[in-house]
């Protein structure tokens, strides 16, 4: 403990290579089918992932969710059958059944095993069924839980239309409005101009621009309206378009966009859209900011392959890092933030109930969902002492500026600067456990039970992952789930109390009479 307390006054990083303790990638089909409504994520792997997706998803058979599970056989693993013609038929049927505007095929570790190419049969499964296949490997081999996320969106990112397309398919599109003069059968004649207008572009535009537009030029050819000016290209330069990129829920989303827009900074997308059909224009000319520390393979897509222009800033989780994202977008743009400091200090404010409960306490990270620098960062300034942050895979390129913040509050909270440890080994972290005595560890749930046996407090890092943690107003939704344990350890002293004990672990060695007389108190002061 004094040596933990005497060495720490600036960052370290160490790596343990250890291995990967973290939930499966494919979990995160969980949250992007409801993000992007019109796909359908289909997970070609083993019955072991079918198993994982039933139990950790828990979606009910009768919501008919729109993920399926593409099971590889015995046959398959050995090569005895073709892999492209059945999925051929998933496929088929899946436009049948759903008809979505995109289908996500997501690779898993077996996939990886057995080199299946589902970059290679994608594209020309792709034009026999008329809809764009998106290839994104999650396989746990290779990434952490939130990691396919990342692998997903780098994947669309390469689909996004670019400003000559966008412009390609705008001028199509009032031509086709202009040519509505023989009522059916423009239809025919239109359908071959936009082919023979884009016969140059098509290659490089996702397929879904093409039928997307195509069908908006049908339904609107019976009515047309008067179509609103353009901005000159000039007036466009000079103006480059924000989109940000990672998943969030829809209010989260809406959160985001009014506290920008009330710096005069107005969002022109986000990765992933809520439709596929959606999805925002990329080029040189676009500004690209992310809202989670886990998609540095999205970041660097965007900038390698699409020429966009990152804004390294922390992320917006906590009344702090909320107010360090806004700040750093404004000043790109030349803004000078309105109201940030009045906005922090009175959600600071609100959350005084919490951070009495916290301040003093002591946190471990064991690792899990890499949300653990932004998570330690917000805990330190709201009190607490961070031992360890340990992290399945860092960049620290794309967390550069999270990192500098780190270290800029635990100066100003005059604590000390945790260590940062990447690939962490669970052998290793235990023993630190043992030795520093935590109030609290956060960890995943394959250890949660056993640390708990053992009396530590813990608490999962999953729950942090489906919680909605961005922004000014929701900083109160992680404190809820870290003050959680330490309020049930309060209500256990305290019960303990009453039966006489001062060890909160009484509890595993009540008689079942006691056990009964201990429920009733609770459910008369609840």
């Amino acid at each position: 403990m004094t040596q933990f307390l005497g060495e720490k006054e600036k960052l370290t990083f160490e790596c343990e290579t250890g291995n990967y303790h973290t939930f499966c990638p494919i979990s995160c089909v969980s949250w992007l089918y409801q993000k992007i409504e019109d796909s359908f994520f289909l997970v070609i792997g083993t019955k072991t992932c079918g198993y994982f997706l039933q139990n950790a998803l828990g979606v009910m058979i009768f919501a008919e969710p729109r993920y399926a599970m593409a099971e590889l056989e015995e046959s398959d693993i050995s090569a005895k059958l073709n892999d492209y013609k059945e999925l051929k038929r998933l496929c088929f049927q899946i436009k049948e059944d759903r008809n979505p505007s995109v289908i996500v095929w997501i690779g898993t570790c077996t996939t990886e095993i057995i080199k299946m190419d589902l970059e290679g049969m994608a594209p020309e499964l792709e034009r026999e069924i008329g809809i764009p296949i998106v290839v994104a490997r999650a396989n746990g081999l290779d990434y952490a839980f939130t990691q396919g996320e990342d692998t997903v969106l780098a994947a669309m990112a390469q689909r996004c239309p670019s400003s000559v397309v966008h412009k390609e398919e705008n001028s199509l599109q009032d031509s086709l409005m202009n040519t509505n003069t023989h009522g059916l059968d423009v239809f025919s004649s239109t359908k071959q101009l936009w082919f023979d207008r884009l016969g140059q572009v098509v290659s490089q535009a996702p397929f879904d621009w093409v039928k997307t537009n195509w069908e908006r030029c049908q339904n609107d050819s019976m009515r047309p309206e008067k179509q609103p000016e353009k901005q000159p290209e000039k007036q466009q330069s000079q103006n480059p378009s924000l989109v940000l990129f990672g998943s969030v829920p829809n209010t989260v989303a809406t959160q985001l966009k009014l506290e920008l827009n009330r710096q005069g900074i107005d969002i022109s997308g986000w990765l992933p859209s809520t439709r596929y059909s959606d999805l925002p224009v990329l080029d040189n000319n676009t500004y690209v900011c992310g809202v989670h520390p886990f998609l540095s393979r999205t970041a660097t897509t965007l900038m390698r392959r699409r020429q966009c222009k990152l804004i390294s800033a922390p992320f917006p989780i906590g009344p702090d890092g909320t107010k360090g994202w806004i700040e750093k977008i404004c000043s790109i743009y030349g803004k000078t933030p309105i109201g940030l400091e009045e906005r922090e200090t009175q959600i600071w404010k609100s959350l005084e109930q919490y951070l009495k409960l916290v301040r003093g306490k002591s946190v471990f990270f064991m690792g899990d969902n890499l949300l653990e620098i932004s998570l330690a960062r917000f805990l330190i300034r709201c009190g607490m002492i961070v031992y360890e942050i340990g992290i399945p895979y860092m960049d620290r390129r794309f967390q550069a500026a999270e990192l500098a913040l780190l270290e800029q509050t635990c100066l100003q909270m005059n604590v000390p600067i945790p260590r940062i440890v990447e690939k962490p080994d669970n052998y290793y972290q235990i023993s630190r456990i043992r030795e520093l005595q935590p109030d609290l560890v956060i960890t995943g749930m394959a250890h949660a039970n056993p640390l708990e046996a053992r009396n530590i407090t813990t608490k999962w890092s999953v729950e942090f992952t489906f919680a909605q943690i961005h922004g000014f107003t929701n900083a109160r939704e992680i404190l809820e789930l870290v003050t959680r344990p330490l309020r049930r350890n309060q209500n256990i002293n305290s019960f303990s109390q009453v039966f006489g004990s001062t060890n909160s672990t009484f509890v595993q060695n009540l008689s079942p009479a006691d056990a009964l007389n201990m429920n009733d108190s609770i459910g008369a002061l609840s």
